[in-house]
């Protein structure tokens, strides 16, 4: 990882302070939303980074979910064009996602807008607590932008289906983002733990590149060839597709993830001793 690559998918909320003081400021998104937690807007109106607009992930970065689509498919194209036009995204505009677990949640928002086309999608690196901890200013003003003109369209990032996650899974290259627990309660046959949270240090910062490197190393991943990461619906599993495309490593996310696989009777479970049901 060079310093280039990281700062392409990541930025530091220093950084991220001196551009919004510059002449160009990106677009801020704020993604506070949380399992359990069905609106993350009281966290946001009680103080955002200034500037940001808030977006709700249940209803603004996943469709609705149908047969074996998982719980948070795709959202459609057009519907997300929309969405990133009332956000104030134009053509050209760099963009910032954060929230308020480490980036874990937000990273959802960094795929989905680079799946439809966004070049400049980072993500706070340590979230919102990072922006606190640096003393950087708060607002409780809630931002009417302007309305962007950003075109966009699908298929930026490749995804997988759950017939290509069986067959990653079967080669040893299908990852699971989840946490150990969730894994061991039930995984897709032949995939490997891989918990996002193991990419953060205990600040909830990213590992610095030698460990990250270390660490990705020792699960066989690394760069030779495409690897495929899931997670519960689609949102951890993002995060850690931000991290290897931070290392140049390229992956695919299969977006339906154990929502979809747990869903379809015709697919096996493992469980955490390598049985299957």
């Amino acid at each position: 990882m060079t310093t280039s690559s990281r700062a392409e998918h990541f930025i530091t909320a220093a950084e991220l302070a001196t551009l919004l003081a510059g002449p160009r400021p990106p677009v801020v998104l704020d993604v506070r939303n949380q399992n359990g937690v069905p609106d993350g807007r009281p966290e946001y109106q009680a103080g955002h980074i200034p500037g940001a607009v808030y977006v709700d992930l249940p209803t603004e970065l996943q469709g609705k979910p149908e047969g074996f689509s998982g719980a948070r498919p795709l959202p459609p194209i057009g519907l997300l064009q929309d969405r990133a036009r009332a956000w104030g995204i134009s053509a050209g505009d760099p963009v910032v996602v954060y929230d308020n677990v480490s980036g874990t949640k937000a990273g959802r928002a960094w795929f989905v807008l680079r799946w439809a086309g966004l070049r400049s999608v980072r993500l706070l690196d340590g979230g919102y607590q990072a922006w606190l901890r640096g003393g950087h200013p708060v607002s409780t003003a809630e931002p009417t932008p302007v309305p962007g003109d950003v075109a966009l369209s699908p298929g930026h990032l490749p995804v997988l289906d759950a017939d290509q996650a069986a067959a990653w899974a079967a080669r040893g290259e299908l990852y699971d983002a989840r946490g150990l627990g969730a894994f061991a309660d039930g995984h897709i046959p032949g995939a490997q733990a891989a918990p996002t949270t193991g990419n953060l240090d205990p600040d909830g910062l990213l590992q610095d590149e030698q460990s990250l490197r270390e660490r990705f190393a020792a699960l066989g991943i690394e760069g030779t060839r495409l690897t495929g990461v899931y997670c519960g619906g689609g949102v951890a599993g993002a995060h850690e597709l931000a991290v290897l495309a931070s290392l140049g490593l390229p992956a695919a996310l299969f977006v339906g993830s154990f929502s979809a696989w747990s869903s379809d009777p015709g697919r096996e479970i493992e469980i955490g001793d390598g049985a299957t049901r």
